[in-house]
């Protein structure tokens, strides 16, 4: 299997809006998810000005990470569809981290990458 058919989708989020994405996730056929709560901080160390200055101290806000595989050819359309479920155009919206899977294994059934990942096509 070729490392990049597979990829990991790594969201750090606002916990507030962690309900809803889940939720659309799962209309999208997407039920394969790990969430981690987190504390951590932008640029603006914490505050919710754009323009932090250079000694405030940094606070942590409570954030959640949400980590999902997909194919690659799904992942510029749920990129997108995840980034307009997100934007609110604020400090906070979050980020997105991608990286390539060199393999993924179900220990269950023993199936390997795309088998493993058992989803239908995100729309």
């Amino acid at each position: 299997m070729s490392e990049t058919e597979l990829v990991r989708v790594e969201i750090i989020m606002d916990m507030k809006k962690l309900t809803r994405l889940l939720k659309k996730l799962n209309e999208k056929g997407i039920s394969g998810v790990t969430v981690f709560q987190a504390l951590g901080c932008g640029i603006q160390k914490g505050s919710f000005e754009y323009a932090a200055e250079e000694n405030q101290e940094i606070q942590l806000l409570p954030q959640s990470l949400v980590m999902l595989i997909c194919e690659r050819g799904e992942l510029d359309a749920l990129i997108e569809w995840i980034k307009v479920e997100l934007y609110t155009g604020h400090i906070g919206d979050g980020k997105i981290f991608i990286s390539s899977v060199d393999n993924m294994i179900r220990i269950r059934t023993g199936e390997e990458g795309k088998a493993a990942l058992g989803r239908v096509k995100i729309e």
